[in-house]
């Protein structure tokens, strides 16, 4: 499960400077050490999870971290499906099928251009929609650094995989889609409740597609391990380790941090997967980052 950088409302309050050095703040401190762990977590679950792609593929990867995700959400929401009307029905369906595009469409993303570009160009959803909320000029030059990363990521070149580029910018747009229909389950359905039931839901449709990846291509128990551990560490980790955060951390460091996460995907897919980017790609990445950072440091003033 991702989460996407927010915003405040409005400027947070200044103190004034205390006399001497404050001591740090064991909740802060804490909330902040959770959020290291949340995002190592999800590129490491990525990471591994793409280890079992050459006996699951991507799809059958997907489906088993869907699996995960719902045992996990269902178990913290507990939904009452009985009790949904109509009106709370629809975008929890919505959510479900973007929920699955998302992480299909990524992991393919991920086999075909490696991790660290895959969720680099999929960190474009929750930024674009952080930056069309907005008027000020300061957004517009965001926008622009954005886009020069991305057109540096997608520069035409003899290795360039356009399809896997492709893949990662359909994985943004469900990103953006999969923020403004958790907005409106939110509002919909009280607490977890709705998250839930769409994670279940998604499982359910990935039932039938994880019988048959398992009859096509028998599972090894190596490739079922990452395939759980993908689940785990991209999905139950942080869907939990958010909640944790999130009533620790200010919603601007939360986005802050939130804002790494491309480069920790770059530095895991490095580490783990082999896979090395050149300068341009790097400064891609950095452009991509940087556009967010600016955005939340400027709400803040």
């Amino acid at each position: 499960m991702h989460a996407a950088s927010a915003r405040p409302a409005a400027p947070a309050r200044r103190t004034p400077p205390a006399p001497t050095a404050p001591k740090p703040d064991g909740t802060r401190l804490t909330g902040v050490v959770t959020m290291v762990g949340s995002g190592l977590s999800n590129q490491t679950g990525a990471a591994i999870g793409s280890l079992a792609f050459p006996v699951l593929g991507p799809v059958g990867v997907v489906a088993v971290r869907q699996y995960v995700a719902a045992v996990v959400l269902l178990a913290v929401g507990r939904p009452r499906l009985r009790t949904f009307t109509w009106a709370q029905w629809w975008p929890v369906v919505l959510l479900a099928l973007v929920f699955g595009t998302m992480n299909l469409s990524l992991y393919t993303a991920i086999d075909r251009i490696g991790l660290g570009l895959a969720v680099t160009l999929e960190f474009l959803g929750p930024l674009s929609i952080a930056l069309a909320a907005s008027r000020r000029r300061v957004d517009a030059c965001c926008a622009v650094i954005a886009a020069a990363g991305v057109v540096t990521l997608m520069r035409p070149r003899p290795s360039a995989d356009f399809l896997g580029m492709g893949l990662g910018l359909l994985a943004a747009g469900c990103w953006a889609s999969y923020i403004l229909l958790n907005r409106t389950v939110g509002r919909r359905i009280p607490e977890a409740a709705g998250s839930a039931a769409a994670a279940g839901l998604s499982a359910l449709l990935f039932l039938p597609v994880g019988v048959a990846v398992a009859v096509r291509h028998p599972p090894t128990p190596t490739a079922v391990g990452c395939a759980v551990a993908a689940g785990v560490l991209s999905s139950a980790v942080p869907c939990l380790a958010d909640l944790f955060t999130l009533r620790r951390v200010p919603a601007p460091a939360f986005g802050l941090f939130m804002s790494v996460n491309p480069v920790l995907a770059g530095l895991v897919g490095w580490i783990v997967l082999g896979q090395s980017l050149d300068w341009t790609e790097w400064t891609g990445i950095g452009a991509v980052v940087a556009a967010n950072v600016l955005g939340i440091l400027a709400a803040r003033s």
